[in-house]
């Protein structure tokens, strides 16, 4: 799949030295002699500190690193602003959300001529495993930057097992597993393997993948936690590495009374710190699309990546037609008393003619049978398809 370019940044010059300039004049009998010599030693100290980091605590030299580049060096990106989208569409997702007659948020942008319809385009929903696709993205960003590479080896201990879908976390033995960044990228993301998203999660750190967002100028997107300690909190737990082992999750969670199970359900619903709103989410996608977010190659491997996804065949890609394509991100949450929570599919959808519509469909908490919630994705993406009009006459 290609990609477009036609971004812009914010021009500015650079921010100048607050030491060296900000405060020149009141300073100015010191000896720049000395000023210098100072300088010098606290960077040997520095250095000395990081040093010792890097020896003494693998774990610790991991969070030096993370919080060392979690800001970004560049101006934030400025995303197209979107126009209203077609009336018919519009009229269309309208009637779709009201008839589907339970809370659900609707997002449909097109890449290029930057246009969107929208139902509640603007309200935080649970992302559930659609979070895995700014983790991933903000990997690939730390490859981009040359702190990561994607055949950097990293291991996984028992210590880094998750709950509920982690089939990695099987490799695990007493030794441990060996894995590289790109196989944990392609586990979290194809097979939305838990364990695998939350390692890499430990390696760039939560600040590090919001820090991303901002400088990428994604915003309503965040994320407040790792799969495990999110899962839990949902369930009205507190995550404790005994919890990895399988099956105790679901037994720990069997045991809590009803209402502190509700109580905890209710209170993410409320404000979810994995929140995301479906403009945000479309706009993020679209900038992925027009290589906006990455380096052409990093760009190319999430697409290809995402292309590949084997959740939620009948979501999204369940309503395209012939000779479309999809790459895309799926996100399920727990079930509670017959309902489920964080019925997500997000992606790109590519029309023949490679014309691409950033979609995103998010059900935040549904008692509706799964036919029906199957059903709503595939009415969105076939009105997509039928909003396309082609541009190239032997399409």
């Amino acid at each position: 799949m290609g990609v477009r370019s036609g971004y812009r940044r914010i021009s500015a010059s650079p921010p100048r030295d607050t030491f060296w300039h900000g405060r020149r004049g009141r300073k100015a009998g010191v000896n720049s002699t000395v000023v210098a010599l100072i300088v010098l030693i606290a960077a040997l100290v520095l250095a000395g500190g990081i040093i010792a980091a890097l020896i003494l605590s693998p774990s610790a030299s991991r969070e030096v690193l993370s919080t060392a580049h979690a800001a970004p060096a560049v101006e934030p990106l400025v995303l197209p602003a979107l126009k209203p989208g077609p009336e018919a569409l519009q009229s269309r997702l309208d009637i779709l959300a009201t008839d589907f007659g339970e809370p659900v948020g609707i997002a449909v942008a097109h890449v290029s001529d930057n246009w969107m319809a929208s139902v509640a385009p603007d309200q935080p929903f649970p992302q559930q495993s659609v979070s895995k696709l700014w983790v991933a993205l903000a990997t690939l960003d730390a490859v981009d930057r040359g702190l990561l590479s994607l055949d950097s080896g990293l291991l996984m201990g028992l210590d880094d097992r998750s709950v509920f879908n982690q089939p990695l976390a099987h490799n695990i033995g007493e030794t441990g597993h060996h894995t590289t960044v790109s196989l944990l990228l392609r586990h979290a993301l194809v097979s939305s393997d838990n364990s695998a998203n939350d390692r890499l999660i430990r390696q760039i750190g939560i600040p590090g993948v919001n820090a991303f967002l901002s400088a990428k100028g994604i915003t309503g997107v965040r994320l407040g936690a790792d799969e495990r300690h999110l899962q839990s909190m949902i369930a009205g737990l507190t995550w404790t590495p005994d919890l990895g082992e399988p099956t105790a999750f679901e037994q720990a969670r069997a045991k809590l009374p009803t209402e502190a199970r509700k109580a905890a359900l209710m209170a993410y619903l409320a404000d979810p710190v994995d929140g995301a709103t479906p403009r945000g989410i479309v706009q993020g996608l679209a900038a992925l699309q027009r290589g906006q977010l990455l380096s052409p190659q990093t760009t190319d491997f999430m697409l290809d990546t995402l292309q590949h996804v084997r959740t939620g065949p009948m979501r999204l890609k369940g309503g395209l037609p012939q000779g479309w394509t999809c790459a895309h991100k799926t996100g399920t949450g727990q079930d509670f008393r017959g309902a489920s929570v964080g019925i997500n599919d997000v992606g790109l959808l590519t029309a023949p003619d490679g014309q691409t519509f950033a979609v995103a469909v998010m059900i935040p908490f549904s008692s509706s049978p799964n036919s029906e919630r199957l059903a709503l994705m595939q009415a969105v993406t076939r009105a997509v398809a039928e909003t396309w009009r082609p541009r190239n006459g032997n399409v």
